[in-house]
């Protein structure tokens, strides 16, 4: 039993006294020695009482340690928090205006930065501060032992690009070291061997301040990685975050290169084609390769999300882990088995094939790693042909077979394949505006099925005028669609005359029953300038 000043009384203390003096009356009764049964009990009741003063001063002197520890504890952790709160604030007031990198939870995950202005701020090298643009490519780059690909890499990329996709671009070259001669070397070279790119504002060059990096030398060892590479793959983490908070406010999307890898002709219409046209917005990341973190496109109002998951363990696993463990997060449920769990990413991370890019780099940025790393996809021969098409919506009448719909098709991931079409079948592209439309081309049948073939199908479009003289003999149907052509041994190409103006919609029409199948291989509808 514990009295309010926290003593404790002693219940067996108390039961021997009652014992005691019941025994020394039974004694004194039968006549046996009563003084010295007095005092015995005498010394033992003083023991007793100083026992339960020792007790309480005991008790008292720990509750006095509790409440200190208490008070301390307390005291310790208003100061911190209140310091933290207040300098967190100051730093992301005091960054605003210079820093496009709006993250304030970046010094919960890198509490050195407390005591560096300039920690987050970017040295930029060479760049015009290009915004709103359609893609911001980041390629992070490091001094590697043996071999630098990263002007065979820049070099790839512009001579993809039309002038007018570099317009609508940024590449962002980050030299993540902190060797300032030798950025300021890398800088140059870049900046001699691509000057029209530099000066068009097309092509930045950044570097990072030395003391946005924590001490690296004390990392774990983990996955049975050596320390070097445990190191290599942390800073490697540190870098991706750094670019992707820096290009965030650049353009609608970014997308994640390496230096060492060559890109597809059109490959910029390719994949702003394929990002456009997605059904949902629910998408987290769009895969053009299927290497590591190569070619992966993220939207950019996404970006703060998928950094601040990346800082928060980026000393405990590769980037390309961590992106596989943040879509997991996202939706995947503990109870489900792990083909479930693979599903439900299928729906966040989306694949685009053929690749666009190639990996080429034989000697690794990490010290005396070799790697022959190739993506299968980029030169695999497929059954189809992809071709950059406007962003449209996209209907059939006909029924699709398994997964080879005519979205994949448009976007050049899969050609179409249907069951037998019938008279007044049709497949409609409506353009999500009126465009100037110079020609089309229409391929059915492929290597493998060479008799799945459109017959009896016309070509038709929908001009936003209702022109009563049409040029060249042209028809137009009831519903103001004009034929421009036809299907002739399985293949539907020309020109679209001009005096159509602007066109709103494509459609392909089966006047007749077919005793095959229907398989496009290719569409390309080609926009004019």
């Amino acid at each position: 039993m514990r009295c309010r000043n926290g003593s404790v009384v002693t219940v067996f203390g108390l039961a021997a006294l009652v014992s005691l003096s019941l025994y020394t009356a039974w004694h004194r009764d039968r006549g046996y020695g009563i003084d010295s049964y007095e005092k015995q009990f005498t010394e033992l009741q003083q023991r007793l009482f100083h026992a339960e003063q020792e007790n309480r001063k005991r008790s008292q002197d720990l509750s006095n340690v509790l409440d200190e520890i208490k008070r301390a504890v307390a005291e310790k952790r208003n100061a911190f928090e209140n310091h933290t709160v207040e300098e967190i604030k100051w730093k992301v007031m005091n960054l605003t205006s210079k820093l496009p990198m709006q993250f304030s939870n970046i010094y919960m995950f890198l509490p050195h930065l407390l005591g560096h202005d300039d920690s987050l701020q970017p040295n930029v090298l060479y760049g015009h501060g290009r915004t709103g643009v359609s893609i911001v490519i980041g390629i992070p780059t490091v001094k590697r032992d043996k071999q630098s690909y990263l002007l065979d890499t820049l070099s790839s990329l512009f001579s993809e690009m039309s002038t007018e996709e570099k317009q609508d671009c940024v590449v962002i070259v980050f030299i993540a070291e902190v060797n300032l001669q030798y950025v300021d070397d890398l800088a140059n070279g870049i900046k001699e061997s691509f000057p029209r790119e530099i000066q068009s504002g097309v092509l930045e060059i950044i570097s990072p301040p030395a003391s946005y990096y924590p001490d690296l030398n004390n990392v774990k060892e983990t996955f049975g990685d050596s320390k070097e590479r445990v190191r290599w793959r942390t800073k490697q983490n540190l870098d991706y975050s750094f670019l992707m908070l820096y290009a965030q406010p650049k353009g609608v999307y970014y997308l994640q290169l390496e230096d060492d890898i060559v890109a597809k002709p059109q490959f910029f219409q390719y994949l702003k084609n394929f990002a456009d046209q997605q059904p949902s917005d629910d998408w987290m990341i769009l895969e053009f390769s299927q290497l590591g973190f190569i070619g992966k496109l993220f939207k950019s109002k996404d970006l703060p999300l998928v950094a601040e998951f990346f800082l928060m363990f980026y000393r405990d696993k590769p980037i390309d882990w961590l992106l596989d463990h943040f879509l997991w997060v996202k939706v995947c449920n503990p109870e489900k088995d792990a083909k479930h769990c693979d599903r439900q990413k299928s729906s966040l991370r989306i694949r685009y094939r053929p690749s666009l890019f190639q990996h080429i780099g034989t000697h690794s940025s990490l010290i005396g790693k070799i790697q022959n790393l190739k993506d299968k996809d980029f030169d695999k021969k497929v059954l189809y042909k992809p071709h950059p098409n406007p962003p449209a919506k996209l209907s059939t009448s006909l029924k699709v077979y398994q997964h080879y719909t005519l979205e994949k098709a448009y976007t050049g991931q899969e050609c179409f394949w249907s069951f037998s079409p019938v008279a007044g079948d049709y497949i409609l592209f409506e353009f999500e505006e009126p465009l100037v439309l110079v020609g089309y081309f229409f391929k059915s049948g492929n290597i493998e099925h060479p008799g799945d073939k459109l017959f009896n199908t016309t070509v038709a479009v929908l001009p936003v005028q209702n022109i009563e003289n049409l040029p060249g003999g042209l028809q137009k149907d009831e519903d103001g669609f004009v034929q421009i052509g036809k299907f002739l041994n399985g293949i539907a190409e020309g020109e679209i005359n001009r005096s159509l103006g602007k066109i709103k919609a494509i459609r392909l029409k089966v006047l007749s029953e077919s005793p095959v199948w229907a398989l496009l291989s290719e569409i390309f509808i080609k926009v004019g300038k």
